[in-house]
């Protein structure tokens, strides 16, 4: 079996502490490397390559390259960062120095090793090179090709503007020349979650590449098992697939995963970067009631007029990852399915599985919209966007499928922020503002809206705005999440007229579909206002706090909406609270429903006594509709 040695740098805060300088890949994994290992390239240019970087903005130009010389019996990385203000000289010494130092190091070691054990005919077949105090020997210089003549005397940031411009100075070390490359697509860091389950959607919890561009890169995944001396450079990896993510599969079980990137841009290969999975690939946790419901949804709609919704809370990391989730809140949990990184492998594979054409999230994790959910879902072809909730670290996002839908425009506030600004508001506010604590406890919340307007690429003159929000949870807060729905409903609305008289929008042709965790349920005034449009001064939820009581105040909206999925008995279940607070409404004069995907039963439920649980991945269950136009002209 041929095997291709091939260079690439160790990746620094790697969880597994087991990342190689250098890789062992079969005959039959090169061809998909062939243009970016530095083997190759090293042969395409019939030298090595030194890797210079600087950052805009940035005095400091780190350097690297590897040095592998048979006379001095050295193959090492060697990393360097020089100030650009310095002079080359002094830069080419400070090389030097650290390099004689690394081959002293070497050669002494070898004598030790020698002295008293190796005999006299292996010294005379393996020879130490001497090194003498001198240092003539160790050279490090800067050589112009063209004049053929060492570069000096000058800063390094004029040797950077000679490598950019000229792009033939080399970079001599010992008996080795290197052509300096600048700024060469690289990767910055990488890692892999801690937590891998068969059956699940695996990719990097963190990769951030500079100088390149990540839809141009290339990706690789290999299995393979520690061997007993628990030394990863020992283990023999098998290619499994390409590609950003992989779905691990059952054959992976007990193996670690072996992640490569190969960064690139489209004029530019940079250096290959690899990490190990910390821990091996574990058993997944058996069949998860939603992919029950995944064989309602096994392909995307076909029907141009029809489109597929999903609107689910998936439980923020930041309410589930505290002793109080884990002790009080969640205590019927097991910890281990709390954590992020089970917890999204599930919510990824089931919001994936839905086949879905927009999907509205609520207590969206800001690192999860950005490390997880966009990067995976725009591989299946969806774009979205991200609303915080005021300065809190989570908040609503909404994706849309590019091949289904354009969007024209995308916006969101937070509510309290906006009472006192938003002209749409006034009315209202000048209504309530009088009630001091009212007014304060409104204003101090950070729930928020937001939308995005789509035009259907089928049917470009079928436009939809698609809203998201997540109000108040409190017990005590039914006025306060009636008022945050009247406060939205005023936005929407003014959002809907802005588009139609911008646009020149037809009715007809242009709906709106509002999810959200509501967190009302359907006796409350919130879904009066939705369905019958109207709530009047006589509402219970006026009166949930006493002191914050709204008297006088009428609430209305102009819309039809209806729930797409009807008012099931529970969207959310815990221990302490079971109830239907989540919705899809949808404007039922231009669109209807088509079909609802079932929900889990309350056996399933209660199946870990309540969720979330190993199985379902958030307190809340996804809501799943299709919705369809009614004129279709």
């Amino acid at each position: 079996m041929l095997f291709l040695l091939v260079p690439c740098f160790r990746i620094k805060n790697c969880s597994s502490g087991t990342i190689s300088s250098l890789i062992l890949l079969r005959k039959t994994h090169y061809e998909p490397l062939r243009s970016v290992s530095s083997f190759v390239l090293r042969h395409r240019y019939n030298m090595n390559i030194a890797y210079f970087r600087q950052l805009p903005n940035e005095e400091q130009c780190s350097i690297s390259f590897h040095l592998v010389n048979e006379r001095y019996k050295i193959n090492k990385v060697f990393n360097f960062c020089r100030n650009v203000t310095e002079n080359i000289d002094a830069s080419a010494e400070r090389m030097r120095a650290n390099i004689e130092k690394e081959l002293k190091k070497r050669t002494n070691k070898k004598r030790k090793a020698n002295v008293g054990t190796a005999s006299e005919e292996l010294v005379k077949t393996d020879p130490v090179p001497e090194m003498s105090s001198s240092v003539s020997e160790v050279s490090v210089r800067f050589f112009d090709m063209e004049k053929e003549q060492d570069v000096k005397d000058m800063p390094f940031s004029e040797l950077i503007e000679k490598i950019q411009v000229e792009r033939h100075i080399l970079l001599k070390v010992l008996d080795d020349d290197f052509r300096i490359t600048l700024n060469s697509p690289s990767v910055q860091t990488i890692s892999l979650p801690q937590s891998i389950l068969a059956g699940f959607y695996v990719y990097p919890s963190k990769l951030e590449l500079i100088f390149a561009d990540k839809d141009q890169s290339d990706f690789q995944w290999f299995r393979g098992r520690m061997p007993k001396s628990n030394n990863a450079q020992l283990i023999e990896w098998e290619m499994v697939a390409t590609g950003y993510s992989y779905l691990v599969s059952p054959a992976d079980v007990g193996h670690h995963l072996k992640f490569v990137c190969i960064p690139k841009t489209s004029q530019e290969v940079g250096t290959l970067s690899e990490v190990i999975s910390a821990t091996e690939v574990q058993a997944g946790p058996g069949q998860c009631p939603f992919e029950v419901r995944h064989l309602f949804t096994q392909s995307k709609l076909a029907n141009q007029y029809q489109f597929r919704v999903v609107t689910y809370n998936i439980l923020a990391d930041t309410y589930a990852d505290s002793d109080y989730s884990r002790t009080e809140l969640f205590g019927y949990c097991p910890n281990y399915a709390l954590h992020i990184d089970y917890r999204k492998q599930l919510f990824i594979k089931e919001i994936v599985g839905y086949n879905a054409d927009i999907i509205c999230l609520q207590e969206v994790d800001r690192k999860i919209f950005d490390l997880d959910l966009l990067p995976v879902l725009r591989l299946k072809n969806f774009d979205g966007n991200f609303k915080a909730k005021g300065n809190t670290a989570e908040g609503l996002a909404i994706f849309y499928d590019v091949n289904r839908f354009e969007a024209l425009d995308s916006q969101g506030i937070t509510i309290g922020e906006c009472l006192e600004t938003l002209e749409q508001f006034q009315g209202l506010w000048n209504q309530i503002k009088t009630n001091e604590k009212l007014a304060a406890r409104i204003k101090a919340r950070s729930q928020a809206v937001s939308f995005t307007l789509l035009r259907c690429r089928q049917n470009p003159l079928k436009h939809l705005l698609v809203a998201n929000t997540h109000f108040y949870f409190h017990p005590d807060a039914d006025h306060i999440r009636l008022l945050q729905g009247g406060f939205a409903m005023l936005y929407i609305r003014d959002m809907y007229e802005r588009f139609e008289r911008e646009l020149q929008l037809d009715r007809a042709h242009f709906g709106i579909v509002f999810c959200g965790d509501f967190n009302s349920t359907p006796e409350c005034g919130m879904y009066r206002l939705m369905t019958e449009r109207f709530v009047g001064d006589e509402m219970a939820d006026w009166q949930s706090n006493e002191e914050e009581a709204v008297r006088g105040v009428t609430l209305s909206q102009p819309f039809p909406f209806q729930s797409a999925c009807g008012c099931p008995k529970f969207t959310n279940y815990t221990i302490g609270f079971q109830a239907c607070i989540d919705y899809i409404y949808y404007q039922c004069d231009v669109l209807r429903v088509n079909d609802v995907v079932p929900l889990p039963s309350e056996e399933e439920l209660l199946a870990y006594d309540a969720i979330p649980s190993p199985v379902f991945p958030s307190d809340h269950v996804a809501l799943v509709a299709s919705l369809e136009w009614t004129n279709k002209s």
